[in-house]
């Protein structure tokens, strides 16, 4: 068992050290199809990693490579800044702590390095070790109160401090003195010197360093075979002809036809670049539950990371509406064992595809999860630049490349470390977060269940859409423990409390709008509270709400006089003005329906849907009313027969109409054949005024800015609000 682990270990190599995510059981029924994907594998055997001469320039890696480039494109970028916070508490001694980090330096080229260029490529520059001293902060004279603020404030400044790959260094570390016996130890480094188990490596090292120097006694390390350096070279040399085509050629095959973009429906206009801030929600799944979870991935072969992987893809496919879809998930890249204590950026990442398709059962998904997971796995060696430079994809700044979305699960959670002396825990700061994708979901396998966070990027989401993702996520699990052979269309999503706002409590249709009400009899009423208050404007055209209800009174006496009645419509045919609500306030006063027409359209189409309605009259002006001249309809020029409509009566019409009366009708494209009219009646419109002047409270709004076009329903739903 101890050797398939350690097999397991390297040919996985996950981003922490494995410890629980291949349990017994399931680690017996992997085993075979581990062998398997090595055997189908037809990579050549990499060389062994032995030291390089440091005679002639040094190479980056392909990873470095990427993050150096990024780094000449936005100089100063804080995005791959990597820090750790700890708390200290015990007898510190200072002296002996700068002594541990000398020697960690010492002991690690990647920390004494610096990135330049030779003939226009960039080359590793390992410097001569010195002395580390730290930069000790004394906090103690605050108030007790305020110290913590106080460091976690500089803990966040320490961390988006940048760095210059040019000149180093490229770790940095500081010390909070809180009191006698009680320090903050900030560290942070330049991710591309460094990985998330780089950082475990660096606090296992210190503390063993610092408790050997505490008690008078060597390192008690041993030597490094190699070098981040001599990977790097060696890396060049392999991943080259042959062996980078047959590796490269098993992921185009994968991603062949895979969606450039996951299209989440986001809270804000997605900018032209986003800006790397981060913000997360908490995400903690029962014990119980992710027991279950564990029993489901056992019983079906897989592990907790596909099972939980497979849940992820089908929430982001339920919310896109896409039944493709990329996931981002880091593996450690230390296939020797020489590389497992060395601190450098050997951290890979996997574009694992999905096809979650509403038909597949979860457990077909998971199986397809699998499959793809363990694919990857045996084709792990290709770096993800040298991937994103083969696939080309399109180039959005807005966008990260392959993928948007990210998953990790980190099945060793973090542990106090305890010395004699001394006792170090993570110190938790708050604010600062760089988000390098859009959704960015980390768990940890703990004994209380699954823990970890989902974080965001507060560019395109809002808290409550992360918080409301999480719930929706737990749902689908408790669905998925419970019935894993139901169809992934019919996996409930909601809560029960969204399922009662969405199919109960918005469609109550229960109303207090008057049963014998119409729009413009509402807004008579709203002309008695605000006669004097501006009821409409344009450019310097304004009318209060008396002035616009007695010129629409009169118009309506007008077109009474030519045949308007209920359910006779008008043609509107107007430039965007104070007249158009004049003409369809006063069409609604007549008792008519008004029919609005663009007056940049031919005239042949205009006079047509005139006819299709049958309107007695069009209400327009001088300049478009010879479109209509060869009708027998009735044209109303608002400006010619201004001196006319003055003279009428300032008060409304008789009624004539009932909320069941046409109120207008707008008329399709007709695009796709002859246009048709959609009639809307005044109980209809009115309603749907109520609801959204309570639902969005628009009744506490001073106004609005109408820009939509009235042929258009929007620029009428809009519009009476």
């Amino acid at each position: 068992a101890t050797q398939l682990i350690s097999r397991v270990r390297k040919s996985f190599a996950l981003e922490l050290p494995l410890r629980s995510i291949f349990e017994a059981p399931t680690l017996a029924q992997l085993a075979p199809r581990i062998e398997e994907a090595r055997r189908q594998s037809t990579s050549a055997t990499p060389p062994p990693l032995l030291p390089a001469p440091r005679s002639g320039s040094l190479p980056l890696s392909f990873a470095q490579q990427r993050l150096w480039f990024l780094d000449q494109l936005q100089p100063g970028s804080v995005q791959y800044n990597m820090p750790t916070a700890l708390r200290v508490e015990g007898a510190l001694d200072v002296t002996i702590l700068e002594s541990a980090f000398t020697e960690l330096v010492r002991r690690h080229e990647s920390l004494r390095t610096t990135f330049g260029e030779e003939s226009g490529s960039p080359v590793q520059r390992i410097h001569p070790p010195s002395a580390v001293r730290l930069d000790v902060v004394d906090l103690t004279g605050l108030p007790e109160a305020q110290r913590m603020d106080e460091a976690r404030r500089l803990a966040s400044e320490h961390a988006l401090r940048p760095f210059n790959l040019a000149t180093g260094p490229l770790l940095r570390v500081s010390l909070l003195r809180l009191a006698e016996h009680q320090h903050a130890l900030l560290l942070t480094v330049h991710h591309i010197i460094s990985d998330g188990w780089s950082n475990g490596v660096v606090v296992r090292e210190v503390v063993a360093l610092y408790e050997a120097l505490r008690q008078g006694q060597p390192s008690p390390l041993p030597p490094l075979p190699v070098q981040y350096a001599d990977y790097a070279v060696w890396q060049r040399q392999w991943l080259q002809g042959e062996a980078l085509e047959t590796q490269l050629g098993w992921w185009k095959e994968q991603l062949a036809g895979a969606p450039p973009h996951l299209e989440l429906p986001t809270d804000f206009i997605r900018p032209p670049e986003l800006s790397h801030r981060g913000a997360t929600v908490p995400v903690s799944l029962p014990r119980e539950l992710s027991q279950s979870l564990k029993a489901l991935a056992q019983r079906e072969g897989a592990t907790p990371f596909m099972l939980l992987l497979a849940a992820y893809q089908l929430l982001l496919s339920r919310y896109s509406g896409q039944e493709d879809i990329v996931v981002g998930s880091p593996i450690a890249g230390r296939r020797f064992s020489e590389l497992e204590s060395l601190i450098g950026f050997f951290i890979n990442t996997l574009v694992l595809r999905a096809r979650p398709e509403g038909q597949l059962s979860f457990l077909g998904l998971l199986r397809q999860v699998r499959e793809t997971t363990l694919g990857a796995y045996a084709h792990q060696d290709v770096p993800f630049e040298k991937l994103v430079e083969e696939l080309q994809p399109v180039r959005d700044l807005s966008r990260s490349p392959l993928f948007q979305a990210f998953f990790t699960l980190q099945n060793t959670p973090t542990q106090d470390v305890r010395l004699p002396s001394l006792s170090l825990r993570p110190l938790d700061v708050q604010g600062g977060e760089v988000a390098k994708f859009e959704l960015n979901l980390t768990l940890s396998e703990t004994p209380g269940g699954f823990l970890g966070q989902l974080q965001f990027s507060p560019d395109l989401f809002t808290e409550a859409t992360a918080a409301r993702m999480v719930r929706h996520l737990q749902v689908l699990l408790e669905a998925i423990v419970s019935q894993p052979d139901q169809r992934l269309s019919e996996l409930p999503l909601l809560t029960p409390s969204e399922r009662q706002q969405v199919l109960v409590d918005w469609n109550t249709t229960t109303s207090s709008v008057p049963a014998d009400s119409c729009f413009h009899h509402a807004f008579e009423l709203q002309v008695a509270r605000t006669p004097d208050a501006p009821a409409v404007r344009c450019e310097d055209s304004v009318l209060t709400y008396a002035q616009l209800d007695a010129r629409a009174n009169q118009l309506a006496w007008h077109l009474r006089s030519l045949g308007v009645g209920p359910e006779t419509c008008v043609a509107l045919c107007l430039d965007r003005s104070v007249d158009t609500l004049v003409a369809l306030l006063g069409v609604w006063k007549a008792g008519g329906a008004y029919v609005p027409l663009d007056p940049a359209q031919p005239a042949l189409r205009l006079q047509s849907l005139v006819d299709e309605v049958s309107a007695p009259a069009v209400v327009t002006v001088s300049q478009h009313a010879a479109s209509f001249a060869s009708l027998s309809a009735n044209v109303v020029r608002l400006d010619a027969d201004s001196e006319t409509l003055s003279r009428l009566g300032t008060t409304a019409p008789p009624r004539q109409d009932s909320p069941g009366s046409l109120a207008y009708v707008l008329f399709t494209s007709g695009s796709t054949g002859r246009p048709k009219g959609v009639a809307v009646a005044h109980a209809q419109l009115l309603h749907y005024v109520r609801a959204a002047t309570e639902r969005l409270r628009l009744a506490d709004c001073s106004s609005f800015a109408l820009v939509s076009t009235f042929v258009a329903d929007l620029g009428n739903t809009v519009l009476f609000p």
